[in-house]
């Protein structure tokens, strides 16, 4: 990622405010020098000299990473704390929301470094469609039988079956069988919506 492609994406300065001096901070307290940070994120450190002063802000896919290089969480580069939000989602307040065929409940506190769901995916729908996009994802079937394919290997699984990988891989995912399959479904790609986190951008299809 270069500098050039990452600075027309920040937010204006106003949109976090308190992201600036707790980038300095943070950095800091990784014994990270401003050209060594810059370098593990793929930016100038004039750039990221810019963001620790509140001159630009990051945008929350450059905050995921910042948050990895300083071995904290989103959540903590934004000054809150555990206690500004529940730790407990109810099953009654989990509201299913329909996207490209997929159901969707959300299964874990909102703005989170994370995001949790469970999700129904049903035969046929969005097989075809390869997703390759920032972050990591953690899958675990609990219902049905799914298939992935990661880059050129398929992999069936079924239930008490997870996968771990990298959503830079090329994937894609589908239910093998008639009655679809019912997932838990763990993603880093915290500024997406519901929709857009599972649904990606798409893809030619690979063979």
């Amino acid at each position: 990622m270069s500098s050039s492609e990452t600075e027309p994406r920040d937010e204006p300065a106003e949109a976090l405010p308190a992201v600036a001096p707790q980038l300095r901070a943070l950095r800091r307290r990784s014994s990270l020098t401003l050209e060594a940070a810059a370098r593990q994120a793929g930016l100038s450190p004039a750039h990221l000299s810019r963001l620790e002063t509140g001159q630009r802000q990051p945008s929350l896919p450059m905050l995921l990473s910042l948050a990895r290089i300083y071995g904290t969480t989103v959540s903590e580069l934004l000054g809150e704390s555990a206690a500004d939000r529940d730790a407990v989602v109810r099953a009654t307040d989990m509201e299913p929301t329909a996207a490209g065929g997929w159901t969707y409940w959300q299964a874990g506190a909102a703005g989170r470094g994370m995001q949790a769901l469970r999700v129904h995916v049903p035969h046929g729908s969005q097989g075809d469609i390869v997703r390759v996009h920032p972050g990591e994802e953690w899958l675990y079937v609990l219902k049905g039988r799914l298939r992935l394919r990661l880059g050129d290997t398929l992999h069936r699984l079924g239930p008490g079956d997870s996968a771990h990988f990298d959503s830079l891989t090329p994937h894609r995912i589908a239910a093998q069988d008639p009655d679809g399959v019912e997932l838990l479904f763990v993603h880093t790609l915290l500024q997406s919506p519901t929709a857009a986190l599972c649904l990606g951008p798409t893809h030619g299809e690979t063979p």
